[in-house]
């Protein structure tokens, strides 16, 4: 019989021919999924690129560093505050300038929130998923997500102002 056609198609088993029959005994790695998963959080194997780059251009990696998982819940928890404040801003009189969220938040405050953070959410996820690679081939998406985190921090503090001017008019 052939070599390189499985022996369960010729009709014979690794026993029959000899074959050491070890390796079969030892439970099946695969089934245990919630095991795969734990063991893998604290023993990753693509922690860098691969060394052949040449190779293929995009290399997942199972490893971040924790500096990311930092700016991401920064980000994500930035993300909540401006959706706190700016449902808070439009019921006192202002608007929304993003013209898609301001038909969703004209509409129904818990899909506004529900959406924007959905949005970020994936958005932030790719963004570490790929923050090894280049925009552009100019910037490394790294950077860039640091970049959110800043505009955001920005962005909360202009909310913050608009709110003490607005109590400040009602008060007055």
């Amino acid at each position: 019989m052939s070599d390189w056609v499985p022996q369960e198609a010729q009709g014979g088993t690794d026993t029959e021919e000899g074959a050491s029959d070890e390796r079969r005994r030892r439970p099946d790695r695969r089934r245990r999924l919630f095991w795969a998963l734990v063991y893998g959080s604290f023993r990753p194997r693509r922690r860098r690129p691969a060394r052949r780059t040449l190779d293929a251009r995009y290399h997942a990696l199972d490893w971040h560093g924790t500096h990311l998982w930092a700016v991401s819940v920064g980000i994500l928890t930035l993300s909540v505050v401006d959706a706190f404040l700016t449902v808070t801003l439009i019921s006192g009189g202002a608007i929304e300038v993003n013209p898609l969220m301001a038909v969703v938040v004209g509409r129904n405050v818990a899909v506004f929130a529900g959406l924007k953070a959905a949005v970020t959410g994936v958005s932030v996820m790719m963004m570490v998923f790929l923050a090894r690679y280049r925009f552009l081939r100019l910037v490394r998406v790294e950077v860039i997500l640091y970049c959110v985190l800043g505009a955001y921090a920005v962005l909360i503090c202009h909310e913050i102002g608009m709110l003490q001017r607005l109590v400040d008019d009602q008060l007055l």
